[in-house]
């Protein structure tokens, strides 16, 4: 069997992209959702489209039990994970002063303690076969806050020091751990912005427009590879040169 790839929130927006690249690069793809019928939909797409290699399934990953039994299951089915994109992500928006602890409980658990959940199950497989590529999607945000996310700001900056700690514990075993950090991204979600906050937003941005979700695809692929071998513990950002350091 070829390499095995598993992406967290893997069938919308960024993950999509991620998991219809290495689709491309006849991986067997597994992506993770919550919605049950919408992954049984993208399968079907992707498999009449001809990527036979593509599967998915169900998995809460802010559920420990949940992301062990998802992995246990996949490892009875594939034998290993290559790959592991820790994608999936929420947001919960209010100002610190009107922010409940639903909403900041919500975003921690999933866009957070979802590393430690998905990821232990995933490194017990690689550090066995001493090889694999973990992959966390950060963003902007997490390095330079953003007004009304102090959650999502706080989980995403987490994700980076997960990344850096976790890349010297295994940096001997063949695994790297890095993190990318998209800026604002052409998806779904930002095509539903009104016009006139979006343009607001391109403003900010001085290369003058959008990054697309191929972009971000692109450099998980990169990082997938074995050209990559000597970059582990980084965060490589994309976002239009909109926040340097």
């Amino acid at each position: 069997m070829g390499k095995v790839a598993l992406v967290t929130g893997g069938i919308r927006g960024i993950g999509g992209k991620i998991s219809l690249h290495f689709l491309l690069e006849n991986y067997q793809v597994i992506a993770i959702d919550t919605d049950a019928d919408r992954l049984k939909e993208w399968v079907e797409i992707q498999q009449a489209a001809g990527f036979a290699k593509a599967d998915a399934i169900r998995c809460d990953v802010s559920d420990y039990a949940q992301c062990q039994d998802a992995v246990g299951t996949l490892l009875k089915q594939y034998g290993h994970i290559d790959v592991l994109v820790n994608n999936a992500g929420i947001t919960r928006d209010a100002t610190l002063k009107k922010m409940d602890k639903s909403q900041w409980d919500a975003v921690i658990q999933v866009n957070l303690n979802s590393m430690f959940n998905m990821t232990k199950p995933v490194l017990d497989n690689m550090l066995a076969n001493q090889r694999g590529r973990i992959i966390n999607i950060s963003s902007i945000n997490g390095q330079k806050g953003q007004f009304g996310q102090a959650n999502y700001s706080a989980a995403k900056a987490g994700v980076h020091g997960f990344t850096k700690a976790l890349a010297q514990e295994v940096a001997r075993k063949n695994i790297t751990v890095n993190t990318i950090s998209p800026g604002y991204i052409n998806t779904e979600m930002m095509q539903a912005i009104p016009i006139d906050v979006l343009k607001t937003i391109v403003a900010q941005i001085p290369v003058g427009r959008l990054g697309e979700a191929d972009e971000i695809a692109e450099l998980v692929m990169y990082l997938s590879s074995d050209k990559a071998g000597f970059i582990t513990g980084s965060n490589i950002a994309i976002n239009g040169g909109q926040h340097m350091y």
